[in-house]
């Protein structure tokens, strides 16, 4: 059931929309740093709800937006 995390290292110039909104939130809460230097994989619990919350309401802004 759970999703096993990637092993490759974290490459900022190479993300999809998806990942580029995920690390946007990362660098607004001020774990970018962590990210680039030891992967997702760094991240607590704690740090990666909080960026999975927040990029759930950014997608809800978005389409709301979008249907307008």
């Amino acid at each position: 059931m759970s999703k096993k995390k990637k092993d490759e290292p974290f490459d900022p110039k190479n993300l999809t929309p998806e990942e580029l909104l995920k690390y946007e939130i990362a660098t607004e809460l001020g774990l970018s740093d962590k990210v680039l230097k030891h992967g997702w994989k760094s991240l607590t619990s704690k740090e990666s709800g909080r960026i999975g919350g927040l990029v759930t309401k950014k997608k809800r802004e978005m389409k709301k937006e979008a249907l307008g």
